[in-house]
C-alpha cells in the first residue's frame, strides 16, 4: 500500500520561499481581485487538496496518478507551484515509476503541508 504520512509544515519562511509557496498575484488575477472570492477558493483548495491526499492511500497507482492529476490542476489554479509540482511529480512517478511513488508522495505531502499552513494564515489575516 502506498503511504502518505502527514507532515507538519515548516515554519518561518522566509517571503520569497512563501511566494513559491503559492502566488498571491495570481490568486489574485484569478478572483478577479474579490477578495471573498480570493478566500473562497483557498478554503476550497484547503479542504480538497486534504481529501485527495488521504484517498491516495492506495496500492492501485493509476487511482494515485488520477488523483496526482486533479490535485496538480486545483494547485495551478490557485498559484500552488509547489504543490502542482510535487503532484506532477507524484503522477508520473504513480504513471511510470511506481518504484520511485513513496518518494514523490513525501513530497508532495510536505508541499501540501507547507501550502495549508500558508493558506491558513491568509484566512487569519483576510
Amino acid at each position: 500500500m502506498t503511504h502518505v504520512a502527514h507532515v507538519a509544515p515548516a515554519a518561518g519562511k522566509p517571503p520569497v520561499a512563501r511566494a513559491l509557496v503559492l502566488d498571491q498575484a495570481h490568486l489574485k488575477r484569478m478572483a478577479f481581485g474579490d477578495r471573498n472570492l480570493e478566500r473562497d477558493l483557498l478554503q476550497l483548495f484547503d479542504r480538497q487538496s486534504e481529501i485527495l491526499l488521504s484517498r491516495m492511500h492506495v496500492d492501485d497507482p493509476a487511482a494515485v496518478a488520477t488523483l496526482a492529476h486533479t490535485l496538480k490542476g486545483s494547485a495551478s489554479g490557485i498559484g500552488a507551484g509547489s504543490v502542482a509540482q510535487a503532484a506532477e511529480a507524484a503522477e508520473l512517478a504513480a504513471a511510470h515509476t511506481p518504484a520511485n511513488l513513496d518518494g514523490a508522495l513525501d513530497r508532495l505531502v510536505t508541499a501540501v503541508g507547507e501550502t495549508r499552513a500558508l493558506i491558513a494564515e491568509l484566512l487569519r489575516a483576510h
